[in-house]
């Protein structure tokens, strides 16, 4: 839905996101930078391996806005997934709340009932039949619509900014920085991603996650961006209060064909049910792992540790329920993910690469990380929603907003862990 969103306002420099994620995977994946001693040190988390070197209390603190910066990102995803199966198969919007349930009943049936082992086998079969979709689908839009077509409605809608973000006034410099550092640190510290790469049997199999699927992030941009691009040219530009995000569903709607809608429906039920699953099985890790760690008296048994770990992973489900019904979303999907996941994504970042390469860091320099990693994108999106504050955000923008979070968290780091020196605890990882 976001990657459509881009391509029906930005055209094909939409796809810029994309690209970016794949030159961080592919750097990552081949350097091994962060991922191998993250991998070689043992830990089940990402905060886990903070303990090692900052101590319990920024082990919890990093769960804590870990969590936050995840559920506040998924928080949308349900009403999302809901919407497009209202506009597509062409239900009354009044359906919308039950479409949300349906999916959020079948994604925590399975997720609570089997775990990671049923994340990855579901995981792989989704993505089988979305990537069977996805490619029914652009080659209808390209046999019927044209390539031509879609080159050329993107140059009358966007001119030269439409293929090249620097040139494009909604984007620029900033929007393609931010896009950067963005998916540079979601590559290093996405709980989604990472998780998987400490369940891999070593790190150069961890590695191989990155290098192998560095280029389907370009794919993954692209060619719902085509579909968006498609609805451009079927539909024209939006109108004053309508909602982009709905251009791409209300386009195949009209435009797919009985039958191909089932595959369509499918392969999109598909690529929402393996999101869902994923996070919620990765936020309900940590918080049990390391938020609520600190909390038991002593080790609970694994039949106990099961039975809250799927008490957690229910309640995720219903907070997702409520927060999708009630958060007004200001602007593109894609830019508030990118805001919400700087949460976490921007303090984790500099924490772990202090963890691994810079043996000065220390606990002090840790917690302001992460008090500054959280505090700007926080402040931000309470600015965005107030009507008093409201063209204050807009002057700001959330690209410069995102790019002085990274740089003050570095910043952070540096000055509170040069303020308080001292030998670090635990196996160094680095040098």
């Amino acid at each position: 839905m976001y990657t459509a969103q881009n391509g029906y306002e930005k055209g094909f420099a939409g796809a810029i996101p994309g690209l970016c994620q794949a030159i961080a995977m592919g750097f990552i994946g081949l350097t091994g930078f962060c991922i191998k001693p993250l991998r070689d040190s043992g830990a089940m988390t990402i905060p886990e391996m903070f303990e090692k070197r900052f101590g319990p209390r920024i082990r919890w603190a990093a769960g804590v806005v870990i969590v936050l910066g995840g559920l506040l990102n998924m928080g949308v995803f349900l009403r999302t997934g809901g919407e497009f199966l209202v506009l597509v198969c062409g239900f009354d919007v009044k359906y919308l709340e039950i479409a949300m349930t349906a999916l959020l009943v079948g994604v925590a049936a399975y997720t609570i009932l089997g775990g990671m082992l049923s994340v990855l086998v579901t995981d792989f079969l989704q993505f089988v039949v979305m990537s069977a979709g996805l490619i029914v689908v652009t080659v209808l839009i390209l046999a019927n619509i044209g390539w031509d077509k879609l080159v050329s409605t993107v140059q009358i809608h966007y001119g030269a900014g439409g293929f090249n973000p620097f040139l494009n006034p909604t984007m620029g410099w900033p929007y393609v920085l931010f896009n950067l550092l963005l998916n540079t640190a979601a590559t290093l510290t996405w709980q989604a991603t990472v998780a998987r790469v400490l369940a891999a049997k070593d790190s150069a199999t961890g590695r191989k996650i990155y290098t192998r699927t560095a280029f389907f992030f370009v794919c993954r941009f692209l060619i719902p961006g085509i579909w968006g691009i498609a609805a451009l040219s079927a539909l024209g530009p939006a109108m004053p209060g309508d909602n982009t995000l709905h251009a791409m569903p209300r386009f195949l709607s009209t435009f797919v064909p009985v039958g191909v809608m089932g595959v369509l429906v499918a392969a999109m039920l598909a690529a929402d049910m393996s999101t869902d699953s994923s996070y919620m099985l990765t936020w309900g890790s940590v918080i049990y792992n390391d938020v609520l760690a600190p909390f038991r008296k002593s080790a609970w048994s694994e039949r106990q540790g099961l039975l809250v770990n799927r008490a957690i992973i229910a309640l995720i489900g219903v907070f997702l329920l409520f927060y999708g019904l009630w958060y007004p979303l200001q602007g593109d999907l894609w830019t508030y993910l990118g805001v919400t996941g700087t949460i976490y994504l921007s303090s984790m970042t500099v924490l772990l690469i202090a963890c691994c390469y810079w043996r000065r860091a220390n606990n002090w320099g840790a917690a302001a990380a992460i008090v500054c990693g959280a505090v700007v994108p926080i402040c931000y999106l309470i600015i965005e929603q107030v009507p008093k504050t409201k063209p204050v955000a807009a002057t700001i923008g959330p690209y410069y907003s995102g790019i002085a979070t990274y740089l003050l968290v570095g910043a952070a780091m540096v000055v509170g862990s040069c303020l308080k020196p001292r030998e670090e605890r635990g196996v160094r990882s680095g040098v």
